[in-house]
């Protein structure tokens, strides 16, 4: 008699979430971001079904109305018959140290919609405006057959840019700015976006602003497109949709789609290789190293030395 794939090891909640099972995605997740070991078993299981979703990620400076615009987004793609997953990145609950879920509630009329998936992860203190385990939550969006896979970053500012380098396509997400505004959203911003959004563009000043961007575009030589939209009444969301489809279509012709993939994936071995080392290297000096900088007994240069020479006897430990 064949016995179902439980839920509870790393077998069964891969064999399930190939098939599309919600419930087995989310455990999948929850692994990853807790870092239970299990999570590394499921994405080895299930990475060669990786690779064919667009990964769209939607940025920009915090109030910009991202969370609206990409509820509406949601609705559109839906329209269009694609299967949606939306990972929103948002800030640490002080307590858990979990996401805070604004996110996830904002967007809770999808809820009942079998082909949205929607997970809410914490930064848990991580810089660059997406959190550790973003790009893993992504693979198993992937594997679970999602066509277009938004990543929400929480809003940062210009510390944003990290999800460049994990998107096929990054969305910046403005709305009308002051002076100070603008200054801050050209330092961090404008060199990284694939597409512009002038959101609530209904409200004074968004000409203007809109304005500024389109010139600080030009600067940069090549054509970004620039839309206006008003997300809370839907307003210019299929024109977005629309520029999304064109750019993956563009990157496709260009053989950019899957450069950008590999880079992803060179990225992320790297990051999993600088916190697999740093995690041994501190085990093996120890926590001591600490008190002595504390104590002034040695500086950080010469603490980090240490911390790197420990793990350099590991190494040759493994040698012998």
């Amino acid at each position: 008699m064949s016995v179902s794939p439980t839920l509870y090891d790393a077998a069964g909640v891969s064999a399930r979430l190939l098939k599309g099972d919600v419930l087995a995605g989310a455990r999948a997740i929850r692994w990853l971001d807790d870092r239970d070991p299990r999570g590394a078993q499921v994405i080895a299981a299930i990475y060669a079904h990786t690779g064919r979703a667009h990964l769209v990620g939607v940025t920009g400076p915090a109030g910009s109305g991202k969370s609206t615009l990409v509820d509406a987004l949601v609705s559109e793609l839906r329209g269009q018959g694609k299967r949606v997953g939306v990972i929103a990145v948002e800030p640490s609950s002080q307590q858990s140290g979990g996401a805070v879920l604004g996110d996830r509630l904002r967007m809770a009329r999808h809820a009942t919609d079998p082909d949205v998936f929607i997970r809410s992860l914490g930064t848990r203190g991580q810089i660059g405006g997406i959190s550790r385990s973003t790009n893993e939550a992504c693979l198993v969006l992937d594997a679970m057959g999602y066509d277009t896979i938004i990543v929400e970053t929480v809003g940062v500012g210009q510390d944003e840019i990290d999800v460049v380098s994990l998107a096929h396509t990054t969305v910046i997400v403005s709305v009308p700015l002051d002076g100070d505004g603008m200054q801050a959203f050209k330092s961090g911003l404008m060199e990284v976006g694939d597409i512009f959004v002038m959101n609530k563009a209904d409200h004074p000043g968004a000409e203007n602003t809109a304005s500024q961007i389109a010139k600080m575009l030009d600067l940069r030589g090549d054509r970004v497109p620039l839309l206006r939209t008003v997300a809370k009444t839907s307003e210019g969301v299929a024109e977005l949709a629309r520029a999304i489809a064109d750019h993956r279509a563009a990157l496709d012709k260009a053989g950019e789609f899957t450069r950008r993939s590999n880079r992803r994936t060179r990225t992320q071995v790297l990051a999993l290789v600088r916190d697999t080392l740093g995690e041994r290297a501190m085990a093996m000096a120890g926590p001591q190293v600490f008190d002595w900088v504390e104590r002034r007994q040695i500086d950080p240069h010469s603490a980090a030395a240490a911390i790197v020479s420990a793990l350099g006897g590991m190494f040759e430990r493994t040698d012998a």
